[in-house]
């Protein structure tokens, strides 16, 4: 019993586990039926004329109007190519296939990708067409995957051009990179499709969900999303090469002063989904979009809106300090080393021991 105890220390010492390896992984979405196909292109076309997939539940034609997303019948992409800033058991060697899609469901205030998730700028493609470019990424860009970056509001569109690109040839993994804020209907559609879940838990605490994210139920949606996604997935494993296959990357951005709801994050995973899940405790936060911008109106303004919504866009100055005549003054600054360590520390402590760092040697990092 003891040298099997040992013997399980040392397996938690490696980057890359052998309980956590697979051989000749076959995506799910080419194991999936022609009746099960078949179901979920009719759902995805009955929710794109009631859409009530995300968390929003605008219920509105998307064949006519838009809602929340801005978005309609079509996608709206930023940027189609191989991608090298992702974790690099996603990256590897040739680059992540990247789809950044424009729009989102979220109304981050610190939005990190603001130019393209808050505004329409990109081209539109239909399914059929977004499931094409995933061909060429694959057979011309060598990507290892096809990542699609803030998918929530297009999973109608998603749905359908996974199903186009399979009839195509499409053989690589699908990576569902997600803020998390995800319903389990919008999950249960895409279940047989993803083979990595990518979510981003950003903020613990419904106050912070409505200031920060402008969803008042954005962290109880996670919590359930996350959840969700790991019992259709399990563990992240990887193939021989150190590329992920299959399984579930939880990512959460070090954010100014909010170290207390990092450590519920980092708890609740290791309690609530697995202490084997792989964790990415991200630490590039800067002020960017509305964070640190001139604040609007004068202060009796400011102060009136403080009251009415119980927590006001400038930030909880007495909380944070810093400049008060900027919008959310608390987070207008980069994350320390020390708050990073300090959420670092909390997941060791939870139990977790699955982290994106870099190597402990000259090779590739896994």
């Amino acid at each position: 019993m003891g040298a099997l105890a040992h013997h399980h220390d040392v397996l938690q010492q490696l980057h890359l586990a052998p309980p956590f390896l697979v051989d000749d992984y076959i995506p799910r979405y080419q194991l999936l039926s022609e009746v099960d196909a078949a179901r979920k292109r009719s759902q995805a076309y009955a929710h794109l004329q009631n859409c009530n997939l995300c968390p929003r539940l605008c219920g509105v034609n998307r064949y006519e109007t838009t809602g929340m997303c801005l978005i309609g019948e079509n996608v709206k992409v930023n940027v189609i190519a191989p991608h090298f800033g992702e974790e690099p058991c996603i990256q590897g060697h040739n680059g992540s296939g990247a789809v950044f899609f424009s729009g989102c469901n979220l109304r981050c205030s610190f939005c990190q990708n603001h130019s393209i998730s808050h505004q329409r700028a990109g081209f539109d493609l239909t399914p059929e067409a977004l499931g094409d470019w995933y061909i060429k990424l694959q057979d011309v860009g060598g990507a290892h995957n096809i990542n699609l970056i803030t998918p929530e509001h297009v999973v109608p569109q998603v749905v359908l051009s996974i199903l186009s690109a399979r009839s195509k040839g499409l053989k690589i993994p699908i990576v569902y990179n997600t803020s998390a804020f995800d319903s389990l209907t919008s999950l249960e559609l895409l279940d047989g499709l993803v083979d990595i879940y990518l979510p981003d838990f950003k903020v613990w605490s419904q106050a912070s969900s409505k200031r920060l994210l402008k969803a008042d139920n954005y962290a109880a949606v996670a919590r359930e999303s996350i959840r969700a996604m790991h019992a259709q997935v399990g563990e992240l494993c990887f193939s021989c090469d150190g590329i992920a296959k299959k399984g579930l990357l939880v990512r959460h951005l070090v954010m100014p002063g909010q170290g207390d709801e990092a450590r519920e994050i980092v708890r609740f995973i290791a309690q609530e989904v697995s202490r084997d899940t792989f964790v990415n405790i991200m630490e590039q936060y800067r002020p960017d979009a509305h964070v640190g911008k001139p604040r609007r109106g004068n202060t009796n303004t400011a102060e009136k809106k403080k009251t009415k919504d119980g927590g006001d866009e400038t930030g909880d100055s007495a909380k944070g300090g810093g400049d008060t005549n900027v919008r959310y003054a608390d987070i207008n600054r980069p994350v320390t080393s020390d708050e990073v360590a300090a959420v670092r520390k909390a997941a060791e402590d939870a139990g977790l021991w699955r982290f994106c760092d870099p190597p402990r040697h000259d090779g590739f990092a896994i």
